[in-house]
């Protein structure tokens, strides 16, 4: 391990990199070293955490006053949040003394134009400012006119002042309902409707349980695309090449081929299935009609029910619940502000992140009497049949219009 010399006070401005970008940007050797070296820092960290963690390390041994970095954004985010949050909950806690969660930042040199979060630390539990951006501007230099509003409180790990939903736990109410959608690891498994009647859909019994409809974050959003998605899960290759033999042909041409010089071992072997097959999505879902859907990063937060037959995209967010009472609740104000205080943002774009483990696993759906049930039930059917008859009268509205139109209707835009 590296000994950083002494001082009062340790701030910088270290490497923006994602922990997928690391071994491409550092190289094998350097990144296996220093995770064997920090086996206490989880993998999936991005690369500043780690100097965050051994300067947060001296500020509670007392070594140095306090410390200050500039760090993307995403230090808010769930698997960054696992390298601050032991430190504020310890018993020789620090407090984050000042922050700002979301900030411009324009290098004209490079062109780089992402969002950053400052935050300063020391130990004990102290209150901290809290600086939110309020207006933007450009200048005529490129630079960034900010304009802040202030707060003051405890600061949480998520870097918001209130009430801490971080703090909150899974609900054993909700475990086992909700699951990303399947992450394919090959897009080959996606095809176009003539090309899944080409292979045999319409025409071999059994096939409509393999090859299904198919949505993506973008389809929810915009206009779907109206693809297809090969699913085999649950069959052999021997299976699929006896009942299936145009399918087999396909999927060894269009995803085999690339798998074999995949390093996971695990994508190597069973190439006709997808990277991740998520099994507790089909547990819950095979026994309902419809499954409510969101999108995992999205500028406007809804949620909408989807077709069993529909397969999601693993940006995508099923939750195993069919009764539209719980798609009214999950659709209302509270929730969205829940959501939005419990989850984060990404840097590229900024937009909300709808983490399951801390938006929904721990979010606690009200004790209705039926009475409010079947008001709110009556409101969401509603909801979700306006929306889909507007579309299907109007082909090129989407999602994303009607949300631009209704927050600028509740803002009082023209």
């Amino acid at each position: 391990k590296a000994e950083w010399p002494a001082a009062d006070y340790i701030i910088g401005n270290p490497p923006f990199i994602g922990d997928k970008r690391m071994k491409q940007l550092l190289g094998d050797g350097y990144v296996d070293a220093l995770r064997s070296t920090w086996k206490e820092i989880p993998d999936s960290v991005e690369f500043v955490m780690y100097w965050w963690y051994l300067a947060a390390q001296k500020a509670q041994n007392l070594q140095i006053k306090n410390f200050g970095f500039i760090t993307t954004n995403s230090i808010k985010q769930t698997f960054n949040r696992r390298v601050i949050e032991p430190y504020l909950k310890s018993k020789d806690r620090l407090s984050i003394i000042f922050t700002i969660p979301d900030h411009p930042w324009v290098d004209s040199t490079d062109g780089a134009d992402v969002r950053i979060a400052m935050t300063v630390a020391t130990a004990g539990e102290l209150e901290g400012k809290l600086c939110r951006v309020t207006h933007e501007s450009c200048g005529e230099h490129d630079e960034v006119d900010v304009v802040f509003k202030d707060y003051h409180g405890l600061i949480n790990a998520n870097l918001t002042i209130g009430a801490n939903t971080n703090a909150a736990k899974p609900l054993v109410s909700n475990s086992k309902i909700s699951s990303n959608g399947m992450m394919l690891a090959g897009s080959g498994f996606i095809v176009s409707p003539e090309k899944a009647s080409e292979i045999g859909l319409g025409k071999i019994a059994g096939l409509e349980n393999h090859i299904r409809h198919y949505r993506n974050g973008r389809d929810l959003t915009q206009l779907a695309r109206g693809v297809m998605l090969i699913d085999l899960f649950g069959l052999n290759p021997d299976e699929i090449l006896l009942r299936y033999p145009a399918v087999y042909q396909w999927v060894v041409e269009n995803v085999k081929i690339e798998r074999d010089y995949n390093n996971r071992k695990k994508l190597k072997e069973r190439w006709w299935e997808f990277g991740e097959v998520r099994k507790l999505f089909r547990s819950f879902s095979e026994k309902m009609i419809r499954y409510v859907a969101t999108i995992e990063t999205s500028k406007h937060r809804f949620f909408v029910f989807l077709d069993k037959s529909i397969l999601p995209d693993h940006k995508l967010i099923a939750v195993g619940l069919e009764d539209a009472f719980f798609l009214g609740i999950l659709s209302s104000r509270l929730h969205i502000l829940w959501a939005l205080q419990a989850g984060s943002n990404l840097g590229v774009g900024n937009d909300p992140v709808y983490s399951k483990s801390t938006c929904f696993d721990p979010f606690p759906f009200p004790d209705a009497s039926d009475e409010q049930k079947a008001q709110i039930r009556t409101i969401a059917e509603k909801i979700d049949v306006y929306r889909k008859q507007r579309q299907a009268e109007h082909p090129t509205l989407t999602l994303t219009n009607m949300y631009n139109v209704l927050e600028k209707l509740r803002s009082g835009e023209v």
